[in-house]
Formats: structure tokens, C-alpha cells, sequence
């Protein structure tokens, strides 16, 4: 169950704010290189405190931990990563995820890149359909 997208985006704020460190920042910094990269993107917030950015489906969800910030992409195994930005959750089928630890900056590009590339994989499905 998710939040309406306004709540969302201020528990994301919140959230944000309680982390009060490095994680917080380096959370607010990889949420605004989402929104650059898909300006339509939606926040919303899932299985009891997880934020989740989504544009025709689920593009990326954003844990903290207290060693990294986490960003799986639900369809990661599917998008180019050239910049081999993905080091973490590498032996499943579909997602493929980000660890941040502390002191770590992603390349900005690199990364847009890949959340339009997400964003742009989740456009090319057809939406699914309830059975009639």
C-alpha cells in the first residue's frame, strides 16, 4: 500500500531530515538527480518506510542503512550500465541495486542515465491488464 504522492514526498522529507547525516544528504541528493533525470516522477511510500520514485511503474526505491544507502531499481537487470554503477544485488534476475557507502559520490550523469533508462524500460510495457 503507498501514500498519496504529496504525503509521500513529505514523508520522504521527514525521513530525510531524521537521518540528520551523511545518509540524509546523500539521500536528498540522489532524490533530486532522480527528479532531473524524470521531472515526472512520482514519489510515493511503501512497505512501512520505504521511499519509492516511480514513472510507469517502479523505477527505484531508496533504503538507509547504517553503512549505505541503498537504491534498488526493480528492473535492473535489464538496463545498460555502463558506468557499472550497480555493485550490489548482482545475482538476481531482475533488480540490480546501488550501495552508498559514506564518502561516496556517484557520477550525476551516469546515474540520470540510468534512471531514464529505468524510466524508459517501464514505457515500453504494455500496461497490464485485469483478466475479464
Amino acid at each position: 500500500m503507498s501514500n498519496p504522492p504529496s504525503e509521500a514526498a513529505a514523508l520522504i522529507d521527514a525521513r530525510i531530515a531524521e537521518l540528520g547525516d551523511w545518509r540524509g544528504e546523500t539521500l536528498a541528493r540522489m532524490r533530486g538527480l532522480i527528479h532531473e533525470a524524470v521531472p515526472e516522477v512520482v514519489e510515493t511510500w511503501k512497505w512501512r518506510g520505504v521511499p519509492v520514485w516511480e514513472a510507469g511503474g517502479i523505477l527505484c526505491t531508496g533504503e538507509t542503512y547504517k553503512a549505505v544507502v541503498k537504491l534498488t531499481f526493480a528492473k535492473g537487470a535489464s538496463l545498460p550500465d555502463p558506468a557499472g554503477l550497480f555493485n550490489s544485488s548482482l545475482e538476481g534476475n531482475t533488480r540490480r541495486a546501488i550501495d552508498i557507502p559514506e564518502g561516496v559520490v556517484l557520477d550525476a550523469d551516469a546515474f540520470k542515465a540510468l534512471v531514464r533508462a529505468a524510466a524508459a524500460l517501464n514505457m515500453s510495457k504494455p500496461p497490464k491488464r485485469g483478466k475479464a
